[in-house]
């Protein structure tokens, strides 16, 4: 039966790698399959083994089309393409927890009622409303309201980056239809303080616990984590925390793990049954074993809703589920069947979790527990297999670590040795006591600081993380097979041959840029620009995307590309001028990448080029060489900084990198006046490829810049749908009178630019990795 559920999950994952969805009427065969297959003549025909394989091939198939039926309901109700950017007055309940930032709110609306005529019929949308200059007009959005709003919308849509986050698989998994806007006109009206509904009270009691938790704690440095183990909200904990918890590998640790729902499962199933037994005519009705099981799956599942139904306490629920089913039945458990049950309970339930690292993460931790704990004959102490676990947890899951995130902790065995019994027996009992007796949140945060201190310290030791570029995909599967050969009991013969299938995941064959040639990667960043140019031995970034309310395109997207492509330092850094979607990303970056130096075009008092390595300013002449390839700056004059009326834009540093033939211009965003200068100055501006001027505005590309420039290919940066109708048709229509292709990071994502002695090969991530729920834009104008 294990080996059913499997092929079923198998099919599940298969619907999730394809780029378009199967036919529905090719769907309608496989009841017809079941029935041929499973009539009971059948067996006499076909051998045993070829009738499970048939069984378990038909399952793969049912978990096929499982997953695409839920697939093709769950895209039907996106927004129309025609309703995008239209006002829509809709009526729904705040249904999660809203995020408030400096400029505004962000939260998830469960839609009850849409007021406009004829508009789609939406079921959960993702706004974000804007604060008001006086903020006392209209009040917040609080868990669990009813509101009425007139909103803007459009449809799920995210940069693509190779290894990048999937914005359209992360909204598709949580059924939002569409993402927008709240207009202020007309007024929203707030309905009802706390709808009716069990979606509302659990949203407003997580509110409300979270409200609690801050109001006790105030500005504790740990206020984020407790409110995190109680109601699984992270998003309080600060960035240099993460950083420590990651880089010690405890972080699985400060969400709702299943280990936490075990620990609080066990608890209330002891604590019931040691009373229960103590009350004669309640256990004569049902004993205290079954008492304390029931007790155990409800607090379980008491803790999980709470916290936001993760898919670690979804797996843990279904075992524990599943084992005092069990233990119910007087039979003997086995914990790889409830897993496997597990597994297919959350596949059945949400098709998409394979789409998430918390899912390989989370099965794979406790499938390797069991494989090393379970079936044994010889059973270690305690301290041993304790220490056992720990290193067979960190060996197993150090492949998908590296492909997931391009590192692994070191120091996580001993980092968790002392970090798992801590927060699980001590914190998280503290913090869910102190719901009811709030002071025990002081001792939780307590207990929590000394362990921070502790992380922090171990975060930083030189050896703590261990980091390669994202792997193939067969070295990672390779590397598995070797760890379970590895883990197998002792006695079994040459278990130390698995380490040999591990040498393609540590001594990857890494591609290089070719001596005399480079390689141009256009980092989807939404509505700004990061450029990364590398050569044989050298890389620089040309800029680093926009800030954001919560955190900054360095932070989410180019640090991570740059680890996941194996650029552990960058040689320099230019960030064009100082305008935020060009420089909002630099601390982060400068933070976490080691870099050599930085070339800008920021104003001399700038807080940006604090602790910025060797920062000097863009300089028409400045020149240099890379392994045979020509960088030179060739605008602004070294005059324009004595101008006080001079644009930010015109400040932005022009950079031409050459190698035989072949050229790149970039121009940031440089408007008109910056490219009159550069006509007038004499330099070469012959480009093969132009990245257009402040992504492709009407007051940059002039007809008689582009035609100076002669491109072959013409690359906006720009964000899908942005506000400011980038590009103009205008500037598109000047690249195509050229016979330029025109690249675009919006319809393409990642642009990777290859100069090399054929010429220039351009090639778009996008089109190249589709999957069923991208949207497919349209046509270019």
């Amino acid at each position: 039966m294990r080996a059913y559920l499997i092929a079923f999950c198998l099919g599940v994952w298969l619907l999730q790698q394809q780029a378009a969805l199967p036919a529905a009427r090719g769907l309608w065969l496989l009841p017809l399959a079941s029935v041929v297959l499973l009539v009971p003549r059948f067996p006499r025909v076909l051998p045993e083994t070829l009738r499970r394989l048939a069984v378990a091939l038909l399952c793969a198939a049912l978990g096929f089309g499982w997953a695409a039926w839920r697939a093709e309901l769950q895209l039907a109700d996106r927004l129309p393409d025609h309703w995008q950017g239209v006002d829509i007055a809709v009526v729904g309940v705040v249904s999660d927890l809203p995020l408030a930032g400096p400029r505004g709110e962000r939260f998830v609306l469960d839609i009850e009622q849409v007021v406009t005529p004829d508009a789609p019929n939406l079921r959960r949308i993702q706004l974000a409303r804007y604060w008001p200059r006086d903020a006392t007009r209209n009040p917040s959005v609080q868990a669990g309201e009813r509101w009425q709003f007139t909103v803007r919308l459009k449809r799920p849509y995210g940069t693509h980056n190779p290894h990048g986050f999937d914005l359209e698989a992360w909204m598709l998994e949580r059924g939002i239809a569409a993402s927008g806007y709240v207009r202020e006109q007309p007024p929203p009206q707030r309905l009802d303080a706390r709808a009716a509904t069990p979606a509302a009270w659990i949203a407003a009691t997580r509110a409300a616990i979270r409200e609690e938790i801050n109001s006790t704690l105030g500005d504790a440095p740990y206020a984020g984590v407790i409110a995190a183990l109680v109601i699984g909200d992270q998003r309080g904990i600060p960035h240099e925390q993460w950083r420590a918890f990651t880089r010690t590998g405890v972080n699985h640790l400060l969400s709702i793990s299943g280990l936490h729902v075990t620990m609080i499962a066990a608890l209330a199933g002891w604590a019931l049954a040691f009373g229960w037994r103590r009350w004669p005519r309640a256990a004569e009705r049902l004993p205290a074993r079954q008492a304390g099981l029931l007790a155990a799956v409800m607090a379980a599942c008491a803790y999980a809703v709470l916290a936001g139904f993760q898919v670690p306490a979804q797996r843990t629920l279904f075992m524990l589920g599943v084992l005092a089913l069990a233990f119910w039945g007087r039979r003997e458990p086995r914990p790889f069947s409830a897993l496997t049950w597990a597994l297919f309970a959350v596949l059945l339930i949400d098709p998409w979790a394979v789409l998430s690292a918390g899912f390989w993460l989370s099965f794979g931790a406790m499938a390797v527990i069991l494989w090393v704990t379970f079936g044994r004959l010889a059973l270690p102490g305690r301290l041993r297999g304790w220490a056992t676990v720990q290193a067979a947890v960190t060996l197993a899951l150090a492949p998908a670590l590296f492909l997931l995130f391009q590192q692994v902790s070191l120091v996580s065995p001993l980092a968790n040795a002392v970090a798992i019994p801590l927060v699980s027996w001590l914190v998280t009992p503290l913090a869910l006591l102190g719901v009811i007796v709030p002071p025990l949140w002081h001792a939780a945060a307590w207990l929590m600081a000394g362990l921070g201190k502790g992380l922090v310290w171990a975060s930083t030791l030189p050896w703590a993380v261990a980091a390669q570029p994202a792997p193939e995909g067969w070295a990672v599967l390779l590397a598995v097979a070797g760890t379970v050969w590895l883990l197998l009991p002792r006695g079994f013969p040459l278990r130390v041959l698995g380490g040999l299938l591990w040498l393609p995941l540590v001594f990857p064959v890494r591609a290089s840029v070719a001596p005399d040639t480079f390689q141009a990667e256009i980092i989807d960043v939404g509505q700004g620009t990061a450029i990364l140019i590398r050569t044989a031995q050298h890389a620089l970034l040309y800029d680093t995307g926009a800030a954001f309310a919560d955190s900054d395109a360095g932070e989410r997207i180019v640090v991570p590309y740059l680890r996941a492509a194996g650029v552990a330092e960058l040689s320099g850094v230019i960030v064009s001028h100082d305008d935020s979607d060009h420089s909002g990303g630099l601390r982060s970056l400068l933070r976490d990448v080691p870099t050599g130096w930085l070339l800008h075009g920021l104003p001399a008092a700038s807080p940006l080029l604090t602790n910025a390595p060797a920062p000097r300013r863009c300089v028409r002449g400045q020149r240099w060489q890379w392994e045979g390839v020509r960088f030179e700056i060739l605008n602004p004059p070294v005059a324009a900084y004595a101008e006080s009326i001079r644009r930010d834009n015109d400040f932005s540093c022009v950079l031409k990198i050459s190698r035989g033939g072949h050229s790149l211009l970039i121009t940031g965003d440089a408007e008109r006046r910056g490219e009159l200068e550069l006509l007038e100055s004499g330099a070469d501006v012959a480009a093969t490829v132009l990245v257009a001027g402040h992504h492709g505005s009407r007051t940059s590309s002039l007809a008689e810049f582009v035609d100076q420039v002669r491109p072959r290919y013409g690359v906006f940066t720009m964000g899908y749908r942005n506000r400011f109708g980038h590009p103009h048709p205008q500037v598109t229509a000047r690249f195509r009178e050229q016979g330029a292709r025109i690249l675009r990071s919006d319809t393409g994502g990642l642009i990777r630019l290859t100069f090399g002695e054929a010429g220039v090969v351009a090639s778009e991530y996008r089109p190249s990795h589709r999957r069923y729920w991208h949207d497919t834009p349209p046509p270019h104008e």
